[in-house]
């Protein structure tokens, strides 16, 4: 018997029923979607008209502010009246005050023992990890550090480093290790790292602080929480990431949970672990620097000191070292990184023998010799040339330059005609129409939730009385990253074009993106005096490097068949930048965008040293001062402006529910 099949007949099946509710839903949301920003703009025109009917114009309302300054200065009596008998001071806090004592003071003297001889000898470790090259590189470093006279504060710093490395390393390895490995810590830590990133350096010295008063485990303890989180990052994301096909071997093997981390995950992470070693060596020392404010000594205290008198040659003697440092130890532990998993002739255990017995020969040589510190007669005075240079340039460069003008008139100029009708015009609108523009902004570029928590931040701000200053620190981080954006994404775009550019701008960018924060107030200094123009110039050039590389790298990025493609159909250069290279890239040019906000912030902050005023004036008076209420105030002000800048400069990837319903 044979199955016949009658064809159906074509009408119910090319004629389109009735469309579902769901396919409803799914068009008006697809409609909300394409047509996103015309309805927030509306909707923010249409709030604006009312809230000017309602509200009227004005600053932020006296009543809607809370007056922390007494509670802050109970809590700080109390806990200064409690440090020597409360429990928790005797039996935790403490005992973790005197480990870090007890750790960096023993560090010191153990640099102290080996003398200047045996510290560069150490050399020959950069050379079993990093090659020649490197090692000359830090035998150089070290030299200089002792010829400028400031042996004894590179130590200090070094042993500072030490300690806070050690315990960021391990603090932050242990978060990791348990976000890569839990998927629910890893949805709790996410937020507090995000968050933990985009503060600046300052606002971790105020808590630490108030527990520990000012000294070494204050300055220890706020590098450890502000160095942490990129060893906790990159860990997590080197044990998250690691080759499935590995792990489902070694399962299939029989390994437990224990030994598949110990012989398989770890080992295919451990790059990445390195560079988050480098990462939190690198915070550290920037960290480490700012400390001084809190009494950690060493270089730092050296350029914090020479700021406060603007000696300019003093500053720079003790900022050389502090870049070589930085230099030194990113150099070394990238190529470590770089030659993970080599196995050249030569790099063996007898390498290291050799190395570790010829450093304790050159050590006992200068211990015998009693030559430990760095000899008197091998130093070279740079601060008084330094700042006959200044003054030089304080005669000829500040000011009556025939046509381009000087210096001074420069930030002069830059201060009437940029930040003071930027400052005026944000403090003159009403405090309303600054939350709806910021709630706008985060609601065009992430969701709802982005622009609350951005609202909610700024008006946090204004509930803790700081609302003019506040603004007044907005409008330099605006300028600052106007002019940033500029520059930067010019010549990253020209860097991504030019084969030969992009190799000459390297060195420069390297050097530039690991000197620390405090080391770019002197240059400025020494070229614009003090004010809010130099702690702007200062941002600029701390956040010029990484704006410049995110660029360069997006740029190059692109596909080059999209790029064939367009010259195929005969696209000039400068319409294949505009129409493709730029669109296609934009994902690159939004994160440099945000990381350039975030680091100027960061400096503009550091700019109340010397003369930036605002939130920075009041942190650094409060550290100084001993003046906590205004300092803590601050430093949340600080930590609140930090979390709407980032906000309204990160997008939030959108989850497409029209795509999933289709």
């Amino acid at each position: 018997m044979t199955a016949t099949v009658t064809p159906a007949p074509p009408g119910p099946t090319t004629t389109p029923g009735p469309t579902p509710p769901t396919g409803t839903g799914t068009g008006v949301l697809r409609a909300l979607t394409r047509h996103r920003g015309r309805l927030v703009v509306a909707c923010a025109a249409v709030a604006l008209f009312l809230c000017s009917l309602l509200l009227g114009t004005g600053d932020w309302p006296a009543s809607l502010s809370v007056d922390l300054s007494g509670p802050l200065g109970h809590a700080s009596d109390w806990i200064i009246d409690n440090r020597d008998g409360h429990p928790l001071f005797l039996y935790f806090l403490g005992h973790v005050s005197n480990i870090v004592v007890v750790s960096v003071r023993a560090v010191y003297l153990v640099l102290l023992a080996l003398g200047w001889a045996g510290v560069t000898a150490a050399a020959l470790v950069a050379w079993r990890v990093a090659g020649v090259r490197l090692a000359l590189t830090s035998l150089a470093a070290f030299a200089v550090c002792g010829l400028l006279g400031m042996w004894v504060p590179t130590m200090q710093t070094l042993a500072l480093m030490v300690v806070a490395v050690a315990a960021s390393v391990l603090l932050g390895g242990l978060l990791g290790l348990a976000a890569g490995l839990s998927d629910r810590m890893h949805r709790i830590l996410r937020p507090v790292l995000d968050t933990m990133q985009v503060l600046p350096a300052f606002a971790y010295l105020l808590p630490v602080v108030l527990v520990f008063g000012i000294g070494v485990p204050a300055a220890v303890l706020a590098t450890v929480v502000y160095a942490a989180p990129p060893m906790a990052r990159l860990t997590a994301l080197g044990l998250r990431d690691a080759d499935a096909g590995v792990v489902e071997a070694a399962t299939s093997l029989g390994a437990t949970g224990r030994q598949r981390l110990l012989t398989a995950r770890l080992p295919l992470a451990r790059k990445e672990l390195l560079l988050g070693v480098n990462q939190s060596i690198m915070m550290a020392l920037g960290m480490a620097v700012i400390a001084s404010v809190i009494g950690a000594g060493g270089l730092g205290d050296r350029v914090y000191q020479a700021l406060a008198s603007v000696d300019v040659g003093a500053a720079l003697a003790a900022g050389v070292p502090i870049v070589l440092l930085a230099v030194v130890l990113d150099r070394v532990t990238a190529a470590a990184g770089e030659r993970i998993g080599e196995t050249p002739a030569g790099r063996s255990g007898l390498g290291w023998a050799v190395a570790a017995v010829a450093t304790a020969a050159v050590a006992l040589a200068g211990r015998l010799s009693d030559r430990l510190s760095w000899p008197d007669g091998w130093t070279l005075d740079i601060a008084e040339p330094v700042n006959k240079a200044v003054d030089w340039m304080t005669a000829h460069l500040y000011s009556g330059v025939p046509v381009v003008g000087g210096t001074a008139d420069w930030a002069g100029r830059f201060t009437t005609w940029v930040l003071n009708p930027l400052r005026d015009g944000l403090q003159w609108l009403p405090w309303w129409a600054v939350l709806l523009t910021i709630g706008v902004l985060a609601l065009l570029i992430g969701t709802w939730r982005t622009a609350a928590t951005a609202v909610l931040a700024m008006a946090a701000i204004g509930v803790l009385g700081v609302w003019d200053p506040a603004l007044d620190t907005l409008s330099q981080v605006l300028a600052a990253v106007a002019v940033t954006l500029l520059l930067g994404f010019a010549l990253g775009v020209a860097a991504a074009r030019s084969t030969r550019l992009g190799h000459a701008l390297r060195p420069v960018l390297d050097v530039f993106q690991t000197m620390p924060q405090f080391v770019y107030l002197i240059p400025v200094v020494a070229l614009f005096g003090v004010g809010r123009a130099p702690a702007v110039a200062a941002a600029v050039v701390y956040a010029l490097p990484a704006v410049v590389r995110i660029t360069a790298q997006g740029v190059r990025a692109v596909d080059a068949a999209a790029l064939e493609s367009s010259r195929s159909m005969g696209a000039t250069g400068r319409q294949q930048l505009f129409q493709v290279q730029l669109p296609l890239a934009r994902p690159a040019l939004l994160l440099a965008v945000n990381q350039g906000v975030v680091l100027v912030l960061a400096v503009v902050v550091i700019g109340g040293l010397v003369g930036g005023g605002a939130l920075g004036y009041d942190a650094v008076f409060g550290l100084a001062q001993g003046d906590l209420a205004t300092g803590l105030v601050a430093g949340a002000a600080i930590v609140c402006l930090g979390l709407v800048l980032d906000r309204v400069t990160q997008p939030t990837r959108r989850h497409d529910l029209a795509g999933k319903g289709a």
